[in-house]
């Protein structure tokens, strides 16, 4: 190996700005283009209205307005609240200069999201156009900047507009080349964010692009606007000093949670979700003073739980997983965990004594819980040991060497270890061919495969018993680590690859059967994908273009004439591994399947994959259409 020179040239400082431009996703995450609910031009939103919300939640301006250009190209946003205003004096260093704000002291906010000194950096170094205006005391100041640089500054001035005092921002995200390419806001994902910050703070409203968002009930409206299965008794909603809990139970495998801490929602959990569902297992088994499994008796709950939280620690700038053990109150330090368990235990074993007719439901569940599971108790132990031997020896799966899981991910650096276990995936493909081709172009450090045998089993209307009998379930089941929960989920993404005709189709209707009866929360947290594959080549001498619909293959054919070669494929283990390479690489084309309220899933699951045939098959011959291939058109 050649000598490489090392010397005091090779020493780079980076100001505040060159930092967060060189690094953004130490900051907000992963970059995105919108298509995503964690891209990150949804972060720059929420660290925006972040500011807004601690000014509410320190009894300051009870409206926020929110304006975001959706469903267009580089679309611009516009928050303004109508608190007590940035310190006009220091104004352009609060958005512009790292580790400067009001936030480290804790007098004048007392439990906010953002206590880093980062967000609105960061928003402002990675915006094209960045506007800041505060009012206050009958003045105002102005500040705009491009890419984090300043470019105007009014100076402290009077206010003569008439706005009442609080904050404006605007701010147009950089879509340059490395940074938010192509960008289109979705509004439904805002209207997403808009609904947890109302549900989290009660009393304040919200108005985006002309809807308003208010709550009155908090968690309990979190609760019943978002299950899409029936609860099986009244939403238990209980709230104290810091912090509030909403739970029940349904008839869905597992157990599912929305947490959250100052406002924050943690998508991925953290020590107040792990002591809130440890606490309702311990506390009804003690109500009952029976030898109970707490498996059975957390099986089918659907919970909430948002703390305050005076100095908390997430583990990561994005905020998504709280990593506190620790919360601070008048009485000094406390664990979060004993905090939340002593909560739980009084005030929830409290409402059973008080409500029997919730006690015989809630006992009726955990019975049915606890039948279910010994009936399968015999194939359990079997299935399990099958899986952890098949894990390591399993010819199916190809793994890869870097896990969502991984503390410390020894192929990583420290600076990507956060991006590369998000990027951590697997594919799930059907047939070796396919498999094959995939596994010869992955990234072998973030990209698993794992190949399925043809046509999954219809799981629609089956027992658990059936992923544990099912060699190839219980083997999918053990590959993801989700038998117990999404705690430990080896892949952020799992990917469904199939081919796209209607045997892949099929495929993937049976996957996505597979996930919603046994491991809903893996939909619903946003962990499950289909990957785009191209239908088309189309070359001539000088240029490839792949084609993903009718259209770009039409558009394709009008920029490459006269006469481009046209290919069509018809399956995944026709495109080669070379050319595979760049459908699965940076320009991985993902549909993520989310689930609304509205899709009503247990109807749709059970027309499409239930018994009624005789009513699926008029639906098909009502709803049929035959297209020509217009491939030699």
């Amino acid at each position: 190996m050649t000598p490489v020179n090392y010397d005091e040239g090779n020493i780079i400082h980076l100001d505040d700005r060159d930092h967060i431009r060189r690094r953004p996703g130490m900051y907000i995450g992963k970059l995105g283009d919108g298509s995503h609910s964690d891209d990150g031009i949804y972060v720059l939103i929420k660290e925006t209205i972040d500011n807004s919300i601690d000014e509410f939640r320190m009894g300051e301006g009870r409206i926020v307005e929110v304006s975001v250009e959706t469903g267009v190209e580089h679309g611009s946003v516009r928050v303004r609240d109508y608190g007590r205003g940035i310190p006009l004096g220091k104004m352009v260093e609060a958005v512009s200069v790292l580790n400067t704000g009001g936030k480290y002291d804790t007098k004048a906010f007392k439990k906010s999201v953002g206590l880093n000194g980062v967000g609105t950096k960061a928003v402002n170094m990675l915006s094209r156009h960045f506007v800041v205006q505060a009012f206050r005391d009958g003045k105002t100041r102005r500040a705009e900047f491009e890419q984090g640089k300043l470019v105007s500054d009014t100076g402290i001035i009077d206010n003569t507009t008439g706005e009442q005092r609080g904050t404006l921002i605007e701010f147009e995200p950089d879509a340059t080349k490395g940074f938010f390419e192509n960008y289109i806001f979705r509004a439904d994902t805002i209207e997403t964010m808009m609904r947890n910050y109302a549900y989290l703070n009660s009393g304040l409203t919200l108005n985006f692009n002309g809807k308003k968002f208010h709550s009155k009930n908090g968690l309990f409206d979190l609760l019943t606007e978002n299950m899409d299965v029936e609860p099986l008794y009244p939403i238990i909603h209980l709230s104290g000093e810091d912090i509030e809990i909403a739970l029940t139970h349904t008839d869905q495998n597992n157990d599912q949670y929305f947490s959250f801490v100052n406002g924050q929602h943690t998508i991925q959990g953290g020590t107040h979700q792990t002591a809130f569902r440890e606490a309702i297992g311990k506390t009804i088994k003690e109500f009952y003073g029976k030898n109970m499994d707490l498996s059975d008796i957390r099986n089918g709950v659907v919970g909430a739980i948002a703390i305050n939280v005076q100095e908390p620690v997430f583990e990561s700038q994005t905020k998504v997983k709280l990593g506190s053990k620790d919360m601070s109150n008048e009485e000094g330090s406390v664990s979060i965990n004993k905090f939340v368990n002593d909560f739980v235990k009084r005030e929830l074993d409290n409402y059973l004594h008080k409500n029997p007719e919730v006690v015989q439901v809630m006992l009726q569940k955990i019975q049915e819980s606890e039948r279910e599971r010994k009936a399968i108790a015999g194939v359990t132990k079997q299935a399990r040991e099958r899986a952890k031997k098949n894990l390591v020896n399993n010819p199916k799966l190809r793994d890869c060497r870097i896990h969502y899981n991984d503390a410390k991910p020894q192929y990583a650096s420290k600076e990507s270890k956060d991006d590369l276990r998000e990027e951590s995936s697997i594919f799930i493909t059907e047939g070796l061919s396919a498999s094959g081709s995939i596994t010869k172009s992955r990234d072998v450090n973030t990209q698993a495969v794992f190949s399925l045998r043809g046509k999954p089993l219809n799981s629609y209307g089956l027992t658990k018993k059936v992923v544990y009998e099912n060699e190839e379930f219980n083997c999918l089941q053990s590959a993801l680590n989700i038998e117990e929960g999404l705690d430990d989920l080896r892949y952020n993404k799992v990917i469904i690859a199939t081919d796209a005709d209607v045997d892949g189709m099929h495929i993937r209707l049976l996957m996505l059967t597979f996930f919603l009866q046994f491991f809903p929360d893996l939909v619903k947290k946003g962990h499950v994908y289909i990957l785009q594959t191209p239908l088309f080549r189309v070359k001539n001498k000088k240029e490839t273009r792949y084609c993903y619909s009718e259209e770009e293959r039409i558009q394709a054919i009008d920029a490459l004439k006269p006469s481009p070669e046209i290919t069509r494929f018809k399956g995944l283990g026709e495109i080669s591994p070379d050319e595979f390479k760049g459908f699965i690489g940076k320009e991985i084309r993902l549909d993520q399947v989310t689930l609304r309220k509205e899709d009503a899933v247990a109807d749709l699951m059970g027309f499409y994959m239930g018994k009624n045939t005789a009513e699926r098959q008029n639906f098909i011959i009502g709803n049929l259409k035959v297209e020509e291939d217009a491939v030699g058109e």
